[in-house]
């Protein structure tokens, strides 16, 4: 618990700091290129943890205490009397297209940065399992578009699904963009199909919480035996008398097949005795186990005895396979994925707001944390990936027209642009404060879903 706590601090903050540094650091250095003034770079909010400056450098460097965004204050004559000397370099003084360049820059980057992330995936490569299918649960989705065990999925509208992660991904683009969603297969006789299912196969994505389960489909994954690998302390399984290695061969007399099997009578069996037979080193022995009785996630009392089953990644090796590309062949799918991750932001964003999606596809610092915590846990390639998905939607919100967001600003410039003036101090102000209104909304709304997630 309190390592899982440690890795979703330190990665939330890791990832935040990252992304608000490119983000920020766009803006700077367009500003600085364009010969605009920068008084302050700030990486936080709030009380300066760590100010510096550079050498033959008067702008001000600021670490803050609130790892929540940032800024980049520039020498402005709105915000205070500026030297006449230095009034040339004022960013209100600057042609309409230095200052969308500026204000353009910080989004840019971000986007640029998830391009350079996902290039980076690609090339270090992603390791996942084959999206082959196990079994069709009938009367589903799957059933009636007539999928059947074994079969292979190896794209979704025409893009490869090298892995069920893929796969997942993939199928939720589709299905925000109100596509049908066609799936080649190929089954074990290496014939190949077309598998259809409609956008809303299975409701709202944000709602279901296995979309593979609501669909009908269970991965194949191989029969793992029923091999003791692991046992705590004082369980059950200990004080029956069962050691590392043992291999279970029959439960009240009933031969037993599989790992998954035996899980399943341990649940079904609290409090009650279950006579083993099994085989320790070639010698038989039996031996006598009473599962204890704990509640599972349903709120249903289950057995339990203690014992983790005995790895065994060769089983895994025909399953498991390594997507990975060439310095230059990444390039063009690192481009495609990041205009692909900002469609699907947009779509998600218009779904909501048009009453289409649930607010559960929101997600705020809560949600961001635990998932930071889990790429940190799963390795460098799912922190760097969860990073490239994180930026650009960073970049694409920022984008958004809203009074106090970058896209609030360059929808003033345009406004500009149009009448050939900038909008009255009073239209700004009244933007600027309905700006604010909205942000606060959406951060309690965020922050809401957050809990209500934590409580479910």
């Amino acid at each position: 618990m309190l390592e899982t706590l440690a890795n979703s601090i330190f990665g939330f903050i890791l990832a935040i700091g990252i992304l608000v540094t490119v983000h920020e650091f766009g803006h700077f250095w367009v500003a600085r290129k364009l010969g605009v003034k920068v008084l302050r770079f700030s990486i936080g909010f709030g009380k300066p943890l760590l100010t510096w400056h550079r050498k033959n450098d008067d702008a001000e460097y600021v670490l803050a205490a609130i790892p929540l965004g940032g800024y980049v204050k520039m020498l402005d004559e709105r915000e205070g009397a500026v030297p006449e000397a230095e009034a040339h370099r004022a960013f209100n003084r600057q042609p309409l297209w230095v200052r969308t360049a500026v204000v353009l820059a910080g989004p840019m980057f971000n986007l640029m940065f998830a391009v350079f992330l996902f290039w980076a995936v690609l090339v270090l490569g992603e390791t996942g399992l084959k999206p082959v299918i196990g079994e069709v649960e009938p009367g589903t989705p799957a059933a009636e578009a007539g999928f059947t065990p074994g079969e292979q999925i190896l794209s979704i509208n025409g893009r490869e699904t090298p892995t069920w992660g893929q796969m997942l991904y993939h199928f939720a683009s589709a299905a925000a963009s109100g596509e049908a969603i066609v799936m080649d297969t190929r089954d074990r006789q290496e014939r190949t199909q077309q598998r259809k299912l409609a956008f809303d196969a299975i409701g709202d994505m944000a709602e279901v919480k296995n979309p593979l389960k609501a669909l009908g489909i269970t991965p194949e994954f191989p029969v793992l035996p029923p091999v003791i690998g692991k046992l705590l302390p004082g369980e059950p399984a200990q004080k029956a008398g069962l050691q590392v290695g043992d291999r279970i061969l029959k439960v009240d007399g009933q031969p037993l097949r599989s790992w998954t099997e035996w899980v399943e009578m341990i649940q079904d069996k609290p409090l009650q005795p279950m006579g083993l037979e099994i085989d320790r080193g070639g010698q038989l022995l039996e031996l006598e186990l009473v599962p204890a009785a704990v509640e599972g996630a349903d709120g249903k009392v289950i057995g339990r005895i203690g014992a983790g089953n005995q790895p065994m990644p060769e089983l895994m090796e025909p399953y498991r396979v390594e997507y990975a590309l060439g310095p230059l062949e990444a390039v063009p799918v690192a481009l495609t994925r990041t205009w692909d991750f900002s469609l699907l932001t947009l779509k998600v964003m218009w779904r909501i707001i048009s009453g289409q999606a649930s607010l559960k596809n929101l997600g705020g610092p809560i949600t961001m944390a635990d998932a930071a915590g889990s790429a940190v846990s799963a390795g460098l390639v799912s922190f760097v990936r969860l990073l490239a998905i994180i930026s650009v939607s960073l970049g694409v919100f920022n984008l958004l027209p809203i009074p106090v967001l970058d896209g609030g600003h360059l929808f003033y410039f345009l406004i500009e642009a149009v009448t050939g003036k900038p909008p009255s101090e009073d239209f700004m102000l009244r933007g600027q404060q309905i700006g604010l209104a909205l942000l606060l909304s959406l951060m309690v709304l965020v922050f809401y879903q957050d809990i209500a997630r934590l409580a479910g």
